[in-house]
């Protein structure tokens, strides 16, 4: 896209809407997004002197040691208009002061809309928000129970399954299709997703070529680049490439991202130990020291342009060199980089949702319940790979159905305990004690449906009545409901 055409489309706003996406913006589901309490409580990860302290180390990281830029332009505007400096090893420097410049114009908030315009995330609010994981090599198939080569097929059943969860605001590949070109497939899987699912889609378009094409075909059927850049419907993932490397596509990337102002998450993936420090702060500090220097070119490029940032931040089991995302250690590394970007007013999100066991299991349903839980609780803004197992390789609808009835409980819990006189109910002990009149009294009436949270497949049955039902296990129910919604 031309400088010139982008111009024309931000000065005329189109009214036109592409009728491939009529369809799913006329359909009623029951989709809508869920009523969520305002998150009270908050697990801190990281204290503020701890923040400080990284924050110190990013800036030494970029002045002291640099980053290597394979994209010529980029490297050669940083040296002769911003008082970078390019060391005879290659690698170029990037100055505190102009770190904080871009810190400085980054906006506070994401903000990230449904085809039918209505927002569906904002980051600067006080709950989270939730999307699946993508480009999984395999999927574990809910009616066979095997695990295959994902299709394109199964990017367009995700996309139903995004639209009908409620407590999901995002759509999401989970995988990664296997019968396609491979130079299509990120168009193609876009097209699946917003084809069956009217939410904003989350994507990765691997290279500057393909991002362009997804972020066109995201603006016809936004009617015009100017309503895209307005209320935007996706989001792009890239990120640089550790130890402090950004590839060339990477800058390209980030500059026409920065130009159309359309929103990017920019974050590298760091195995600590084998492309960063092993230590949780060490990993912390130079991941979040190469995701600031592609923050830094995104504001240089255009001043305000959307950004978000994060750390996937990938332990690896050393005794077989597998990756852990079950592990403490993945959510205490993601979760120290978000509140450092919390820190210093950047948005960001974390993984959560996810398992490395292979199977729909017990493993698989304790590490995503733990691991989402303190998510919400440590107050994260934005929350990603719901429905990984194999450590992010292969990807579960059941397992992202399962997440969806987790948000639930933990949104809940995150809600905290509300004090205040009508909570405290004096009146109310007053009145119903002496007669034991509290299930009917209208105190109770008025919120025995929102004081409580009611889950939609966890059973809460008697025993007996559970038996008489034929005691269908949790997964039966999942597969059940994903049976339900894929047949419509």
């Amino acid at each position: 896209m031309t400088d010139t055409q982008l111009e024309q489309g931000r000065a005329v706003r189109s009214g036109r809407k592409s009728s491939r996406g009529d369809k799913i913006r006329r359909k009623a589901t029951s989709g809508t997004a869920s009523s969520r309490k305002q998150r009270q409580l908050g697990l801190e990860i990281v204290p503020s002197a701890g923040n400080a302290l990284i924050h110190d180390a990013v800036l030494k990281i970029l002045w002291e040691v640099g980053v290597i830029i394979d994209h010529p332009p980029t490297q050669e505007m940083l040296v002769r208009d911003h008082d970078c400096r390019e060391g005879a090893d290659g690698y170029v420097r990037i100055p505190p002061d102009l770190v904080n410049q871009a810190i400085s114009t980054v906006p506070d908030a994401i903000r990230l809309y449904d085809q039918n315009g209505v927002l569906r995330v904002d980051t600067g609010g006080n709950t989270s928000n939730y999307v699946p994981g993508h480009n999984c090599v395999r999927i574990l198939d809910h009616r066979t129970k095997t695990h295959r080569p994902c299709l394109l097929e199964d990017i367009g059943r995700t996309g139903r399954v995004c639209e009908q969860l409620p407590n999901l605001d995002m759509s999401c590949s989970l995988g990664y299709p296997s019968d396609v070109p491979a130079q299509e497939e990120a168009v193609l899987s876009l097209k699946a997703l917003t084809t069956h699912c009217s939410k904003p889609a989350a994507f990765t378009a691997h290279d500057e070529v393909l991002s362009e094409k997804c972020w066109s075909y995201l603006a016809d059927v936004s009617g015009g680049w100017n309503n895209l850049a307005d209320k935007p419907i996706g989001l792009e993932l890239l990120g640089p490439v550790s130890p402090l490397k950004l590839p060339d596509e990477f800058c390209m990337r980030v500059i026409n991202c920065a130009r159309w102002r359309v929103p990017l998450v920019c974050y590298p993936a760091t195995f600590p130990g084998m492309s960063s420090p092993i230590t949780t702060a060490g990993a912390i500090a130079q991941s979040s020291a190469e995701a600031m220097a592609g923050i830094v070119i995104h504001q240089l490029t255009e001043p305000g342009a959307p950004v978000m940032s994060g750390s996937a931040i990938l332990p690896m089991d050393m005794r077989q060199a597998d990756l852990a995302y079950g592990s403490p250690e993945y959510m205490l590394t993601g979760l120290g980089a978000a509140d450092y970007f919390k820190s210093i007013g950047i948005p960001a999100w974390v993984g959560a949702g996810c398992s490395d066991s292979h199977d729909f299991d017990a493993q698989a349903a304790s590490e995503a319940g733990a691991n989402m839980a303190i998510a919400v609780l440590a107050s994260t803004p934005f929350i990603h790979n719901l429905g990984y197992l194999s450590g992010g390789r292969t990807g579960s609808l059941e397992m992202l159905v399962l997440c969806d009835e987790l948000v639930g409980w933990a949104n809940q819990m995150a809600a905290g305990v509300v004090v205040d006189p009508d909570t405290v109910a004096i009146e109310v002990v007053r009145r119903a004690a002496p007669d034991n009149a509290f299930l009917t009294d209208q105190h109770t009436q008025d919120r025995y449906l929102t004081e409580n949270w009611f889950p939609s497949l966890y059973e809460r049955s008697d025993v007996d009545a559970w038996l008489e039902r034929g005691s269908v296990d949790m997964r039966a129910r999942i597969a059940q409901k994903l049976d339900e919604i894929l047949a419509d």
